[in-house]
């Protein structure tokens, strides 16, 4: 029972992650200790899960794929999605400075975190790291495409989005901006509960993830410290949309907007500042504290 509600509140801490544009729920994972545990629960719906469920061992099926693992952090994650989807509409309206500062602080704070796991830095691992960096720095400089609610489209954004989620440093949520339904999907299908948007891209999630699990577990078992720092590079690089104070490019079609890009600044010297760095030192604070009871639990293990 206690293992299930730590997993239920990492569940909700990567759901709140991935609602964020920029910010990864993978990262979240990587931090608390789950990464591995989760891409192997999802990569274990296979041919002998299958064959399990055939046969009627439950109880062997329960244990092949990790299930009470995955309902537990699902769980967390599903219920966080539908709530702090709303309170991030009005806190992104209200408080942008303030909500992204928290978040610019989680993620510098992972950069340390997820690179300290890595068993030795050599020449090979430098260049996953810079590759990652530039890789991420890359995708926030491209501009989002217009939004689009045909069915395969939005399968087509339930995959790539739903692996990018599980990818620390690579936000879901941002490659739903790329890809123009950020706005559609993350904000007015969920508070709406639009099932005629959401049931594709969630379809389109289940077939990505399992797809891209076996190729993420292998690299990660074959080439662990490459593998490690490549996705703190991506952490990195993904710092620049999360800058708080920035300003969006909108393109109006018609009565829709699209953001184009940001223009970033430098903040006054204010007490909106002060209170923005408050914020982000206790974004910082609550990464240090994450990875403090991840430990714990890791030693108890």
């Amino acid at each position: 029972m206690k293992d299930s509600i730590s997993l239920f509140f990492k569940g909700i801490a990567m759901g709140a992650a991935n609602v964020i544009p920029g910010v990864s729920g993978g990262t979240i994972a990587l931090i608390t200790g789950i990464f591995e545990r989760l891409i192997n629960a999802i990569k274990s719906f296979d041919i002998t899960a299958i064959r399990l469920l055939l046969s009627g061992k439950i109880k062997e099926l329960i244990v092949y794929i990790d299930l009470y693992f995955l309902l537990a952090l699902f769980a967390g994650i599903g219920l966080s999605i539908i709530s702090v989807a709303k309170l991030f509409a009005y806190l992104f309206a209200f408080y942008p400075v303030y909500i992204w500062s928290f978040f610019f602080g989680l993620i510098l704070a992972s950069v340390f975190f997820v690179g300290k796991t890595v068993d030795k830095w050599n020449l090979s691992v430098i260049i996953s790291f810079i590759i990652g960096t530039a890789i991420a720095i890359s995708i926030t400089q491209m501009t989002p495409a217009t939004q689009n609610d045909n069915i395969l489209y939005l399968m087509i954004c339930g995959a790539i989005a739903a692996c990018s989620m599980i990818l620390p440093g690579l936000s879901g949520s941002f490659v739903l901006i790329l890809m123009g339904n950020y706005q559609l999907v993350m904000i007015d299908a969920v508070n709406d509960l639009r099932l005629d948007i959401l049931l594709p891209v969630v379809l389109g999630a289940v077939i990505g993830l399992l797809g891209f699990s076996y190729i993420l577990s292998w690299v990660f078992k074959k080439y662990k410290n490459q593998t490690i720092s490549t996705l703190t590079g991506f952490i990195l690089g993904s710092l620049g949309i999360i800058w708080p104070w920035k300003n969006a490019i909108i393109e109006y079609l018609g009565e829709k907007e699209k953001v184009m890009g940001y223009s970033y600044f430098f903040p006054q010297l204010n007490m909106e500042f002060m209170i923005a760095i408050i914020i982000m030192i206790f974004g910082v604070v609550s990464i240090w504290l994450m990875e403090n009871n991840a430990k714990k639990i890791r030693d108890t293990d």
